[in-house]
């Protein structure tokens, strides 16, 4: 079996490729050209630059005798972004070129086409006893989440005009090995004994070890149970953010000097900074329920969130 893996020289589409490989998947990969100039023809066997996502790309190279596509690519969120100015560059990767895609897809005769979308679908915040559920009423808050909840709808669309089956996947915060962005922020500062201001916060948060969203991935790339459905997945063990960075300094082997500092003043100082987004994601609660996941594809967490801290600690240390 031949499998599409878009971005798959990103975070996600790399490992997902290894593991797949792994597991005797032969893998088609795409990925943008670096640099996006004059790119030179990829090392990767398999792999095919496409140079833009968008409305009018032609897939037909990568799709050619694919029955299975794993749609990772995507325009990422970007922290103080508003939904203003950044809501048009957005739909025309995340919407517009992930329809154009599918279409194609569809149109070549893929069977199954699994979107990696988000659970920034279902909102930023969760409350006691409320967790975000996979039927739940979608509220996105930000240009990315907003653009992912549209890019499903296109799916859902597709689906049901041509019988591609689509399968939509919200993961939370996803870390591991090469991870970005603020979980690589968290390591930065545990790593360098920095005292942090967020001993005081009392949330619950859940969040995705990278080898537990890929297991997941490939075990909805076949389940007759995954068609057409749309699944939250998490590490079945949430987490309060000074927990989570308890957790981190063991892994790294490093003292970890939490200040409890109050939320309340902690959240002025971030609005005054204009880091609030940052402030609302270390002390707001965000939970799911992945019920609907274990229910339906008898799926669990393949790894501990312990051991993928361990693994993503051990990564870190190597390539300081």
């Amino acid at each position: 079996m031949t499998v599409l893996v878009t971005g798959a020289t990103g975070f996600l589409g790399a490992a997902l490729s290894a593991e797949l490989r792994l597991r005797n998947y032969q893998i088609r990969g795409t990925a943008r050209p670096d640099p996006p100039v004059n790119p030179q023809p990829p090392k990767e066997k398999g792999l095919h630059l496409i140079a833009d996502i968008g409305p009018h790309t032609d897939w037909s190279k990568a799709l050619n005798g694919i029955k299975y596509v794993i749609h990772c690519a995507a325009r990422a969120h970007v922290m103080g972004e508003t939904k203003t100015d950044a809501l048009p560059a957005y739909r025309r990767i995340n919407v517009s070129g992930t329809r154009n895609l599918a279409e194609q897809a569809a149109a070549g005769g893929v069977k199954r086409f699994v979107f990696i979308s988000s659970v920034k679908v279902n909102g930023e915040q969760t409350f006691a006893g409320a967790p975000f559920t996979a039927d739940a009423k979608a509220l996105p808050e930000d240009a990315y989440g907003l653009s992912k909840w549209e890019a499903e709808q296109v799916l859902h669309d597709i689906s049901a005009r041509t019988g591609l089956e689509s399968v939509i996947i919200r993961p939370p915060l996803i870390y591991g090995p090469g991870v970005k962005g603020n979980f690589l922020t968290l390591l930065n500062w545990l790593y360098r004994g920095l005292p942090l201001p967020l001993g005081a916060i009392r949330n619950q948060r859940s969040l995705v070890g990278l080898d537990n969203l890929i297991d997941l991935i490939i075990t909805c790339l076949n389940h007759p149970g995954a068609a057409n459905r749309t699944f939250l997945v998490n590490d079945a063990q949430d987490l309060s953010t000074p927990a989570l960075l308890r957790r981190i300094g063991t892994a790294l082997d490093k003292p970890v000097r939490l200040l409890p500092v109050p939320v309340p003043v902690l959240q002025s100082a971030a609005w005054f900074l204009g880091r609030k987004d940052i402030a609302r994601r270390l002390s707001a609660s965000l939970q799911t329920d992945m019920s609907e996941t274990g229910d339906r594809l008898g799926w669990t967490p393949v790894k501990s969130v312990d051991r993928q801290l361990r693994e993503t600690a051990e990564w870190y240390v190597r390539q300081r």
